[in-house]
């Protein structure tokens, strides 16, 4: 979990998208994210957390679906959206925060 902080504290913002291996909708968000990132080049990180292998994480930040994408600067959440979110619109979230 101390990697994790470190990560969401940065200055740069971080996506991070809480998943499940069984869960469909974050099937359907995994292009999405790569499509994102290759948007940003490297203005902003992404990291994928499931839920099933950190539930202290999901616990900690309320997560009761999957896929939810929260967007962290340092440390604060500036951002959280449970389900399917387009790329144009998490790309647009990033590059104003």
């Amino acid at each position: 979990m101390s990697k994790f902080n470190e990560l969401i504290n940065s200055d740069q913002p971080v996506l991070v998208d809480f998943f499940a291996e069984w869960c469909g909708p974050c099937k359907t968000m995994a292009p999405i994210l790569q499509d994102v990132a290759s948007k940003l080049n490297g203005t902003a990180k992404i990291i994928k957390v499931d839920i099933d292998k950190n539930p202290a994480a999901a616990s900690k930040y309320r997560v009761q679906s999957v896929p939810t994408l929260i967007i962290f600067q340092k440390g604060e959440i500036k951002w959280q959206q449970s389900g399917v979110v387009p790329a144009k619109q998490l790309v647009e979230l990033l590059q104003k925060k």
